[in-house]
């Protein structure tokens, strides 16, 4: 009996699909539960993405062929004329048939092999009322750029949303030395099963389920003088970005290095940001900068918010940096406004917006 007689008789379905994005030459195998977009970076190939979770649009691509579920809405994504032409989300769509794409693929990727692998949880540190420092010691190496990010699997005892998976930047430049540490800052998300489960019930010892490196958001060589802006947990990637850069000689590059957080108790990392400094051969100025403080407070420092600050601290040279952004997408996009106006190439503007689930794209109906 024919396959695909058998499939309607029995309601049975494929598995995998094949699918080819530009070229017969390239085609990878696509799992039917996995989305275009993790079948082809799992294989190697420098599909264009940001977020993986339908809120930034970067990966979107033309369905030349095939048929595919899309898990949400594109429509606020895309312009009228992609929708006509057959634009879809690579992260949103899964196959349900063998898939032909078109996608200008991304040139000079960090590239990495992709690994999947247990991890135990070897240190749980709190560094505010919520944001944990989380420590893992890997079972097999794990190379990584630093602002990469890695997805952790939701153990079942988190119940609802166990075996789904977040992602979250390396916190640290990877250590040649010690292929197997990793180490996160995590935030807790008000209801999120796993930050809730984590924050409360995981334990030294514990197993859980890695796979990365994913991202390509890392420091890009050269002279020109940095800005580097983080906000709550993004301060995880920034940091890892800049340790990374003292090891290959870039620290002699001047650098602004804004921290935006809601009151001083929510600041963190301030001794890791000193040896930064202290290694640093380049200008090197750091600003905190609370956007919620009390007015009785003690603090000397900025208030507001980051774009409050940006032209008083870059002045004229603005358009002369390099930045690179890290955390919510709300402080993320204000700042690109401030730089775009303040003519800055978008080429030399570099972000990863950190999104929850409640950042990612409409659940279709």
């Amino acid at each position: 009996m024919p396959p695909s007689l058998f499939s309607r008789l029995f309601g049975s379905s494929p598995s995998e699909f094949k699918l080819q994005i530009n070229s017969p030459e390239l085609t990878v195998t696509a799992q039917a539960k996995e989305s275009l977009l993790l079948a082809a970076l799992n294989q190697g190939i420098a599909l264009p993405y940001n977020c993986r979770v339908g809120g930034c649009g970067e990966c979107k691509c033309r369905l030349v062929s095939g048929k595919v579920k899309e898990l949400t809405d594109k429509s606020y994504l895309l312009s009228a004329q992609e929708l006509k032409q057959n634009y879809i989300l690579a992260c949103q769509s899964l196959p349900r048939s063998d898939v032909v794409i078109e996608v200008a693929l991304r040139q000079g990727q960090v590239n990495h092999p992709i690994v999947e692998t247990s991890a135990r949880i070897t240190a749980l540190k709190p560094l505010t009322h919520d944001i944990l420092h989380v420590q893992m010691e890997a079972e097999q190496p794990l190379s990584y750029t630093a602002g990469q990010y890695a997805e952790i699997v939701i153990p079942d005892a988190a119940e609802s949303a166990a075996g789904q998976g977040r992602s979250y930047s390396f916190a640290t430049a990877h250590d040649p030395a010690r292929p197997h540490a990793v180490d996160f800052f995590i935030r807790k998300v008000a209801h999120g099963a796993f930050t809730e489960w984590l924050f409360a019930k995981a334990e030294h010892g514990q197993l859980l389920q890695l796979r990365g490196p994913y991202g390509d958001f890392c420091l890009r060589p050269g002279a020109s003088p940095l800005v580097c802006i983080a906000g709550g947990s993004g301060l995880a990637p920034v940091k890892a970005l800049l340790e990374q850069a003292i090891k290959d000689k870039q620290g002699t590059r001047p650098l602004v290095l804004l921290f935006g957080a809601r009151t001083e108790q929510d600041l963190y990392g301030l001794d890791a940001i000193d040896q930064i400094r202290r290694e640093w051969t380049g200008r090197f100025v750091f600003e905190p900068i609370l956007s919620n403080e009390a007015a009785s407070s003690t603090w000397t420092g900025r208030k507001g918010l980051i774009t409050d600050h940006l032209k008083t601290l870059l002045g004229e040279r603005l358009p002369d940096y390099q930045a690179y952004m890290c955390g919510p997408p709300p402080m993320i996009d204000a700042c690109v406004e401030v730089f775009t106006q303040g003519g800055m190439p978008a080429s030399q503007i570099f972000f990863d917006k950190f999104l929850d689930s409640g950042h990612t794209a409409h659940p279709k109906p």
